[in-house]
């Protein structure tokens, strides 16, 4: 009898039976199904996560197509201000500077015949070289005008030269009278400029078939 009550009247002792059992077995069911709801959950983190990602990814794709599609778009244009820049320089360069100074050569054609010496070397295509000789008793040193040849020569090399009557100083050697490297420098700018502008059309129509579609 005494053993039997502080089996079943303690509080703190262990208890035995039906009661205890069902007891465990409901604990362990709550524990189970507490752990399959973190599980749930943790799911359906996963999946919050990989809806993210998708998006990241979605708008990284989407920002590397913008960046090509800018890219080109960026070049036919470049590429037409471009053109068009050396289109415009080259042929400023044929028309005003090269083809008259062929001209001004060939004015010199029929002009006053003298034998000189080279006296300034130097880049004689641009106007850097000088010549003197002898007109009317005295002695002339005059530029070279733009275009001629003879960059090569030395100082004191001897020269031809054509010169106006009226003015000893307009002078040309007689080898570039026919026109001399100026005459070859505006061609070869023209044909530049017109290949240039060829390039710049191109790049025109590329840019309109690009806005159609």
């Amino acid at each position: 009898m005494g053993l039997n009550g502080t089996v079943d009247g303690g509080g703190s002792g262990v208890r035995t039976g039906p009661g205890a059992v069902g007891g465990r077995r409901s604990q362990n069911a709550r524990s189970a199904g507490n752990g399959n709801g973190n599980a749930e959950n943790a799911g359906s983190g996963s999946g919050s996560a990989d809806s993210g990602s998708g998006s990241a990814g979605a708008g990284g794709w989407g920002g590397r197509a913008g960046v090509h599609e800018t890219g080109q778009h960026l070049g036919p244009r470049a590429s037409l201000l471009m053109s068009l820049a050396f289109a415009l320089l080259l042929g400023a360069l044929s028309v005003l500077v090269m083809f008259p100074a062929a001209q001004h050569l060939r004015s010199l054609q029929d002009g006053e015949r003298a034998r000189g010496t080279l006296h300034t070397a130097g880049a004689c295509m641009t106007g850097q070289c000088k010549v003197t000789f002898e007109a009317d008793g005295r002695t002339v040193v005059a530029d070279l005008p733009v275009g001629s040849g003879g960059g090569k020569s030395s100082v004191g090399a001897a020269v031809d030269v054509r010169y106006q009557a009226d003015d000893p100083r307009v002078v040309a050697r007689e080898q570039d009278t026919g026109g001399g490297g100026a005459a070859l420098l505006a061609w070869l700018t023209a044909g530049a400029a017109v290949f240039f502008l060829a390039l710049s059309g191109a790049a025109a129509v590329f840019l309109a078939r690009q806005r159609r579609t």
